[in-house]
């Protein structure tokens, strides 16, 4: 696209200098959205780094690093002597341009009216249909007991069909559901809650949706981790929270940088997932646990614990959540329930003080009018009978195994090139690798051997490079090649071979 100069750069790109976000991140940020919408369709050749510095008043340093953290996550080609150009956005995947239509009703293109967009929540998400895949850690969809819960299925619907009234059947369903599903709680997480400190919805991406639009306002300052999980920092971001990042290392969190920020700024949120660090797999250390409940007393903020991936440890002593030991009321705590069951039986969870159960109980009240009764009854079965913890005892050997294999098959092929810590819990390995390449690159190397790497699994910073493998999905023969592809690929692109993987 020829004339750059006359894109209107500053009616898209708003940088803060007074956010204590660092500049160049919030022109990382503002680029990809612009991208992603389509106000930078791809092929753009962006102006020279003095003429776009002198348009948005900022330091050429500051631009030139913001560049050079857009090439490394594949945005844009920084051509020598020629200058920066726009690799792609989501309107040009979907094979539409910004402003066009493709003449059809309801294509995504211009409308007869106005409406209220947003460029935070589009979907990362990445399909393909390559024979293998690696993802974030999901469980393996072949292991699920269908046959069980369709037969309970069958025996809940034959039972109820002359038991009462639907409201009577809901009611009392719904309540004998929370009532055990609150003692299931206690006893797998050492809290102390009673039913009314308890809100079950439809999925654990609707409880964390409800809790931040009751505790974040516009304008409020949210601490997350860095790096975090893109689908939370989207929710968060869409609040119009002010996002401030904190560091994690290797005991979880920095609390100490936590406190610098909270003696300079009030702090209305904490995000954070403390057992299992999302995507780094690092748990909160002992000694910051106590500190993080001290702080939040201290400073009055909330902490919204994450427990995203708790049905999936593997030691006899898992690590418990914050919620367990909150005596001052600070937790706000998120779960999730039945993710090795099928899709539609699993449940996403909110324990907290009962008043702001009470107000939670409103919002979800109104996007989810209804129980499903059928539902409620057969997991409520499925926990009395304790045929969940058989069924979680049961996956729990399958993917200890999967993840010592794993393991192992990390060290054989790639040890000499990657770090990593041996997860305790979860379904996926954070390996850092250790040679200076490009992750687009390697993503690229793997899919033409037919490997997938979604971008959302990829980390690349100017000090980090890294990965996150989910292995839970695999079994032991695709395991075994998707490491090889892997190990092959990066040969790859560190030699320049173009011909390795033939």
């Amino acid at each position: 696209m020829d004339s750059p100069v006359q894109i209107p750069f500053k009616s898209f790109i708003h940088l803060k200098p007074e956010e204590p976000t660092a500049l160049y991140l919030q022109l990382v940020f503002e680029f990809i959205k612009a991208i992603q919408t389509g106000r930078l369709p791809e092929g753009t050749k962006l102006p020279g780094t003095r003429v776009l510095c002198r348009l948005l008043s900022i330091n050429r340093n500051t631009l030139i690093k913001a560049f050079e953290d857009l090439s490394l996550q594949g945005y844009v080609e920084i051509r020598a002597n020629i200058g920066t150009f726009i690799l792609a956005g989501q309107q040009q995947r979907n094979g539409i341009k910004a402003g066009q239509s493709d003449g059809q009703p309801g294509s995504g293109g211009l409308t007869a009216f106005d409406f209220r967009r947003s460029s935070l929540l589009d979907d990362p998400i990445e399909a393909s249909d390559l024979p293998l895949q690696f993802n974030d850690g999901l469980p393996d969809l072949r292991l699920v007991y269908t046959d069980v819960l369709a037969r309970l299925y069958t025996s809940k619907l034959k039972k109820r069909k002359n038991a009462g009234s639907w409201e009577q059947i809901q009611s009392y369903a719904h309540s004998n559901f929370k009532n055990h599903f609150s003692n299931f709680l206690n006893l797998t997480r050492c809290l102390r809650i009673s039913t009314s400190n308890l809100l079950t919805a439809s999925s654990h991406e609707i409880s964390l949706f409800l809790v931040t639009r009751l505790l974040i306002a516009k304008g409020d300052r949210v601490v997350v981790a860095s790096p975090g999980y893109y689908r939370s920092n989207m929710t968060l971001s869409d609040t119009g929270a002010q996002i401030i990042p904190v560091a994690v290392d290797g005991d979880g969190m920095n609390t100490d940088q936590l406190r610098q920020i909270c003696e300079k700024h009030k702090i209305s949120v904490v995000y954070l997932t403390s057992n299992y660090h999302y995507p780094a797999t690092i748990a909160l250390s002992a000694k910051r646990r106590v500190e993080m409940l001290k702080l939040a007393n201290q400073y009055g903020f909330v902490i919204v614990e994450d427990d995203y991936d708790f049905d999936f440890h593997y030691d006899n002593n898992p690590g418990l959540p914050l919620a367990a030991f909150d005596n001052h009321e600070r937790v706000v705590y998120i779960g999730s329930f039945g993710k090795s069951l099928p899709s539609g039986f699993g449940y996403g969870f909110i324990v907290a003080p009962a008043a702001f159960i009470r107000e939670l109980e409103k919002h979800r009240n109104f996007l989810e009018p209804g129980t499903d009764v059928v539902k409620e009854q057969v997991l409520t079965d499925w926990i009395e009978d304790g045929e969940v913890h058989r069924l979680s005892k049961k996956n729990k050997k399958i993917y200890r195994e999967r993840r010592d294999l794993f393991v192992s098959l990390l060290h054989t092929h790639l040890k000499a090139h990657i770090r990593f810590r041996v997860p305790n819990r979860g379904l996926a390995v954070y390996v850092e690798w250790l040679d200076p390449f490009n992750l687009i690159n390697l993503q690229k190397a793997c899919a033409a051997n037919g490997l997938f790497l979604p971008k959302t699994i990829l980390y690349q910073t100017k000090t980090s490079t890294a990965t996150r493998l989910g292995f839970g999905h695999l079994d032991q023969e695709e395991m075994k090649k998707a490491v090889e592809i892997l190990a092959l690929s990066l040969h790859r692109v560190l030699t320049g071979d173009d011909h390795s993987l033939q």
